[in-house]
């Protein structure tokens, strides 16, 4: 009897270790046949096959928006299209391992992001005059694309950006770097506290009809999970200072844009990025958590548009 409990709690255990993995390996693959329902166009770079879409008439000036962590180029489509009324040509794009864009195994590191970029640009045929905004995550990016290459870019836009502050990390993010657990956090538990992080704002306005049940969809999807942990692993794990103080140096108009009450990257931040770039604009929209450019889109709007439009800084 003591020999088969033992043996059925052993069972046990491995069957809780390895549910996540099976699990992963058991949902839907972006195909085709998914990709029908998107709008825009795809492109194959050298690591797959990447979604993008653009937003208004062809201008001089580009705009190039990069989401963040977890939701995929729909979250713009609440001001993009105002962007681009302003005279912008706006490009959006997934990410890989987010929405539409093909799903990689490879860590999430900087150069991972901006070889992306690269080449979607690349194919594209923008080279300059570049206005690049980036939110969340995709500050991050936009700001080590425009650190190194200043040429290129015309003006930055972060809201609220992550490579600021590298510590106070949740907790289940911090599991998540370390390697011999980190896999199976991201695929159980993280799963659980995305769906739960997002269901809590659902009473929120949003710009973006029907966020929530899109940001929950990534899930049922392979590779949702692991990118997110390799862009933790990556991205996420660095400083930044060096950047901003690099754009700093190079006279490029920033604009940075927090929330508030944003429990994800603190407004504090900003004191942080003055401290690298003196330079730059920060403002703060009172009563706004982590989800400024679909829960605040006006106010997002009201500080872009003369941003934008200013040439005495250009």
């Amino acid at each position: 009897m003591t020999i088969a409990l033992l043996v059925c709690g052993c069972l046990i255990i491995v069957l809780f270790i390895v549910a996540p993995f099976w699990h992963e390996n058991h949902l839907a693959l972006i195909d085709e046949t998914v990709r029908q329902k998107a709008r825009g166009n795809f492109v194959r770079l050298s690591k797959g096959i990447t979604h993008y879409e653009w937003i208004g008439a062809q201008s001089a000036s580009t705009v190039v928006c990069i989401h963040g962590l977890t939701t995929p180029s729909y979250v713009w489509h609440g001001i993009a299209p105002q962007i681009a009324a302003l005279g912008h040509h706006v490009l959006l794009y997934d990410i890989f391992g987010r929405g539409y864009s093909d799903r990689p195994p490879d860590l999430q590191d900087r150069a991972f992001f901006l070889q992306q970029l690269h080449e979607l640009l690349d194919s594209q045929k923008v080279t300059n005059n570049i206005v690049v905004i980036g939110f969340s995550m995709g500050g991050a990016i936009a700001t080590a694309f425009t650190a190194e290459n200043p040429k290129q870019v015309k003006k930055l836009v972060l809201i609220a950006p992550a490579g600021l502050k590298v510590t106070g990390m949740s907790t289940i993010r911090q599991m998540m770097v370390l390697p011999a657990v980190g896999g199976w956090f991201a695929r159980g538990i993280y799963r659980s506290s995305h769906r739960k992080g997002t269901e809590a704002e659902r009473h929120l306005p949003s710009s973006v009809s029907g966020i929530v049940d899109r940001q929950q969809q990534e899930l049922n999807y392979q590779g949702f999970c692991p990118s997110v942990l390799a862009s933790v692993r990556g991205l996420l794990h660095e400083n930044q200072s060096m950047d901003h103080e690099k754009i700093a140096g190079s006279k490029i108009p920033t604009l940075a844009i927090f929330g508030e009450n944003d429990a994800v990257i603190s407004p504090g931040c900003g004191s942080q990025l003055v401290a690298s770039n003196p330079d730059a604009r920060v403002e703060i929209v009172a009563g706004a958590g982590h989800g400024l450019p679909y829960t605040h889109s006006d106010e997002i709007l009201c500080l872009l548009s003369p941003f934008l439009s200013d040439r005495r800084a250009e």
